[in-house]
């Protein structure tokens, strides 16, 4: 029996089997403990579950008005008061030209003036264009113009909104926050949200929070942008003795080893050793070093002492990653218990087992 309590029932196991053999040299995984002095160094490593390449692009102001693009309509209303008209018939004062589509090249094809190109304007300037190419043959013409957004002057709103759909946009200051409003805002069960913009074949990628509370960010769109809002996928997973063993998804940009602590429900009472909380990650082979600018192996352990003011402060500073595991090791005293149980139980002794131990 007694040879048998090294194998004993357990809700996790202890910081000595852990990092047993750390200390050899052709260990597989190297150890580094958490403190203010170490911080910098393990803020400045590689990190995994970053934000996509591209980054974010931040806010430029855009004109307060609709711009003419390539594949929107325009209708026009070609008004001649004059006794004879190239265009209007005899007792006609209005001549309406419906549906223009605007090429490719940004032109429209009107009758008696040929191409007028019209792209990159504002409607009124548009209208003032095409004017002043029609008084050329008809002193007296006057133009109106209504404009209908094509595909180049919309956005799509893909998913993760209460009314995703394709929308016109309403002006070219037009941001990312306005469409997200336009949409419905966020659903309610999306974890912690995050922004993804597709513009020109590229993914830009922003959590929501951090959006709202920085207007400088809120991107001005661009016709043909597509917007999705989608979970944070980066999660960590927590074993041993703690309040929770499970994958947790991350509620914040950013979660610390005391946040992730918090949000396990903490260390358990009765098992777990605050002196020896541990963090399992795996670096790509591209990020080791040997200059400390990065860590020594692929498997590392970062150990934190949440005995000491150091430890608790640290914690607080350092940022747990995607797909970390965050464990919280046994303590010996609850397997001093668990033998001193077994012992009791097999000569039929029946007592406090926390009494003795105490």
């Amino acid at each position: 029996m007694l040879a048998s309590c090294g194998d004993l029932p357990a809700g996790g196991p202890n910081a000595g089997q852990i990092l047993a053999g750390a200390d050899k040299e052709d260990a597989d995984f190297a150890v580094y403990a958490v403190t203010r002095e170490t911080l910098p160094k393990f803020a400045a490593w590689p990190s995994r579950g970053a934000t996509p390449a591209g980054g974010w692009i931040p806010r430029a102001k855009g004109p307060s008005s609709q711009i003419i693009e390539a594949g929107d309509m325009l209708d026009l209303a070609i008004w001649d008061n004059g006794d004879s008209s190239l265009l209007t018939q005899s007792g006609q004062k209005v001549v309406e030209l419906k549906g223009i589509r605007v090429s490719p090249a940004g032109e429209v094809f009107l009758p008696y003036v040929d191409q007028v190109y019209v792209a990159k304007m504002s409607p009124d300037r548009a209208r003032n264009t095409i004017q002043a190419e029609f008084s050329q043959i008809i002193p007296s013409a006057q133009v109106q113009l209504s404009h209908q957004a094509g595909r180049q002057s919309s956005v799509d709103l893909v998913s993760g909104v209460t009314t995703p759909g394709n929308y016109v946009m309403p002006d070219r200051d037009f941001t990312v926050l306005s469409l997200i409003a336009m949409g419905g805002g966020i659903a309610k069960d999306i974890e912690n949200p995050q922004v993804r913009l597709m513009r020109g074949g590229k993914l830009y990628a922003i959590s929501a929070d951090r959006l709202l509370k920085s207007p400088s960010l809120d991107t001005t769109l661009r016709g043909g942008d597509k917007i999705y809002v989608e979970s944070d996928g980066r999660y960590f997973l927590s074993l041993g003795a703690t309040g929770r063993e499970a994958q947790i998804p991350f509620p914040h940009d950013k979660v610390t080893a005391l946040d992730a602590a918090s949000l396990v429900g903490g260390l358990n009472d009765v098992r777990a050793n605050p002196k020896s909380v541990l963090i399992l990650r795996n670096y790509e082979p591209s990020d080791l070093r040997s200059n400390e600018t990065g860590p020594s192996k692929e498997r590392v352990i970062f150990a934190l002492d949440l005995t000491t003011a150091d430890g608790l402060f640290s914690a607080g500073e350092f940022a747990v990653q995607d797909r970390d595991l965050v464990l919280a090791t046994q303590s010996s005293l609850s397997n001093t218990k668990s033998i001193i149980g077994l012992v009791y139980d097999a000569f039929g002794i029946t007592t406090r087992i926390d009494r003795l131990v105490k």
